[in-house]
């Protein structure tokens, strides 16, 4: 048993983390402190205004622990850690885990390449941002190329120099093919230089040079290549246009404003580089009942700062945060150089910091009106239906389909849905193994048993092995079972039940003669839904999603069996090679159209036995194939 009064006394007067956790030892709260001593022990003094949060977090905590640290900076960068790591209930957390593109020069290379990066490393190269959109980085870096005409390979260069010929983009005038000779490495650098240059926001030079080459090709008649300089010149104009001066110092900093309201928040963050407003993003914070919007702040700048590569030399927040000095160290110490955390008071710069808060409270605004409508759809929909069979709740429907053509290839399929959600993690097929034949009764009675009997084994597994979480899709039994049709299919799933002692609500999804849902069958007795309603239209999503599960399941068996049956008649073609042409080929009908050459070129099919392959479905080769 824990005693807190003793180990209360223990508590050391040197900062350090500390860390509750509750009685079954789940960690629910983590923090830093200056002084030990004094931190913990203020959670368990009564009438100090800690908030109705963290009174309720203290009633919780049925032992806590502590890890000792040489200073208030490495507490704080072993509390983000842990915050990371544990996910603890009452902190506040920072939802996203966002990786941002940035543009990498490798120049630690004799011939250095423009990439694509999500990581910022300790290496030779240069980095460029970070950006907030991938597609905007990558269509920078095809111009880039373009422009300069700069290599894309991974050769080992000038090592692997005339080891292969040049690849299709010295064809099409996007490499120079430094990997033949065809330009020094003096030259290489120099148009690496120009795009550095490019990268950094000087187009002056680069759309002169552009509009030389124009006017020169045009003079001399050449006209495709007039055309292509005056596509670049364009999309270097536009890039231009894009970049909006928000500072005249040209420095890079980050703008972070806040919005809170009832138990959400949104931090909106403004990124400014060389002076430029290059994009913008926000954030979702969890956690945050009560919890002040300074504190809300404060825990974003510690999470987000610990995972971002990139950290600009000045953060401008809307409010002013605890332990600035300290902040600032860790930040500085991870950027290798000063960082400064400043709250504007006056000028453009305060009314950027406006500008963030006004964007984080409409993307709030925005977001709660897309969840209630996202809710009425998902969760105001499996209310409507429990409420239609009165039924006191439901959170997990399982929907089953049978799929088969004359008894050829039966199949069953389940679909999973949560909170009036596809859970397709929990979706599954069935090979029908006993029951051969057009009997779709007898099929989904194999199902349910298999599906049931497979779920009580997983239960007992878990129980040998005292496992408190599920860890397959058939451990969770269903608060509703859907049936594909009306009373036949619904008695049949009561016969399983009824047979494994389960009792669980079975609903028949009936349709009418148009194969359009109708209604419902619940309790011995159809029971009509209004088509406008979310609950009809979440009914026909789950009926469509079973049925096309199964006939997905049944095609792919079908097409597989039909390539086998063919292909096992054609000399030459035994189970490798036949196995070789369904991996490369979906269907009999993909190689009945293949060319000789397509079909050569799979996996252990010769030339010859391609040639038999063609023969066997045209009768004869052609030179055309």
């Amino acid at each position: 048993m824990f005693d807190f009064q003793e180990e209360l006394k223990k508590l050391p007067n040197c900062p350090g983390v500390y860390i509750m956790r509750d009685e079954k030892d789940n960690i629910i709260y983590v923090g830093k402190a200056v002084n030990l001593h004094s931190r913990v022990r203020s959670y368990f003094r009564k009438n100090i205004g800690r908030g109705p949060q963290i009174d309720k977090m203290v009633t919780l905590i049925s032992r806590f622990e502590y890890i000792i640290t040489d200073s208030e900076l490495e507490a704080l960068v072993l509390e983000n850690n842990l915050i990371k790591e544990h996910s603890p209930k009452y902190n506040t957390l920072l939802k996203d885990d966002k990786t941002y593109p940035y543009i990498k020069v490798t120049m630690g290379e004799s011939y250095p390449r423009v990439l694509f990066s999500r990581q910022m490393k300790k290496d030779r190269s240069k980095y460029f941002g970070p950006y907030t959109g991938a597609a905007a980085v990558k269509d920078t870096i095809d111009l880039i190329n373009k422009l300069y005409q700069l290599r894309t390979c991974s050769k080992n260069l000038p090592k692997e120099c005339g080891n292969d010929r040049a690849c299709l983009n010295y064809h099409i005038k996007q490499c120079l093919a430094p990997c033949q000779g065809n330009i020094t490495q003096e030259e290489y650098h120099e148009r690496v230089k120009k795009a550095l240059d490019f990268l950094n926001g000087s187009y002056q030079d680069t759309l002169k040079e552009l509009e030389q080459k124009m006017q020169q090709a045009s003079e001399s008649l050449e006209f495709e290549e007039a055309i292509r300089y005056r596509d670049l010149y364009n999309s270097v104009r536009q890039i231009a246009s894009k970049q909006k001066i928000t500072d005249s110092d040209g420095e890079d900093k980050d703008v972070i404003a806040l919005a809170v309201e009832d138990r959400e928040a949104v931090v909106q963050v403004f990124f400014v580089r060389d002076g430029k407003l290059i994009g913008r993003e926000h954030f979702y914070m969890k956690h945050v009942s009560e919890t002040p919007r300074k504190q809300i702040l404060l825990d974003f700048v510690k999470q987000f700062y610990a995972g971002t590569p990139f950290i600009p030399r000045e953060l401008m927040l809307q409010e002013e945060i605890e332990d600035v000095e300290v902040i600032e160290q860790y930040l500085a110490k991870r950027r290798g150089g000063r960082v400064y955390i400043k709250v504007p008071k006056i000028g453009s710069k305060e009314k950027l910091v406006e500008l963030a808060a006004k964007n984080a409270a409409l993307v709030l605004a925005q977001d709660k009106e897309r969840i209630r409508r996202e809710e009425g759809r998902t969760i105001g929909a499996v209310k409507e239906i429990a409420s239609l069979l009165g039924l006191p709740g439901v959170g997990r429907m399982e929907a089953f389909d049978i799929s088969n053509i004359s008894g050829f290839a039966n199949v069953g399929s389940m679909v999973v849905f949560e909170k009036g959600k596809p859970k397709r993690s929990d979706y599954r097929k069935f090979r029908i193994k006993t029951v051969s034949g057009p009997d779709d009764y007898a099929c989904m009675k194999e199902v349910l048993t298999r599906r049931f009997v497979h779920g009580f084994e997983e239960q007992k597994e878990l129980e040998e092995k005292e496992m408190e979480k599920e860890y397959g899709s058939f451990t969770k039994f269903p608060d509703l079972l859907l049936m594909d049709g009306g009373k036949g299919q619904v008695n049949i799933a009561l016969q399983v039940l009824e047979e494994l002692h389960l009792s669980i609500p079975v609903c028949g999804m009936v349709k009418d003669d148009n194969h359009n849902t109708r209604g419902l069958y619940y309790d011995n007795q159809e029971i009509g839904i209004d088509r406008a309603s979310e609950g009809f239209k979440l009914i026909t999503r789950v009926q469509d999603e079973a049925h096309r599960f199964a006939i997905e399941y049944h095609r792919s068996l079908r097409s597989k069996a039909q390539v086998k049956s063919v292909l096992d008649e054609i000399p030459g073609v035994g189970p490798s090679r036949r196995k070789a042409l369904m991996r490369r080929f979906k269907s009999i009908e993909e190689v009945k159209n293949a060319g000789i050459e397509t079909l050569a070129g799979v996996d252990e099919i010769p030339e010859s036995v391609a040639r038999k392959i063609y023969r066997f479905f045209h009768g004869q080769d052609s030179d055309n194939q």
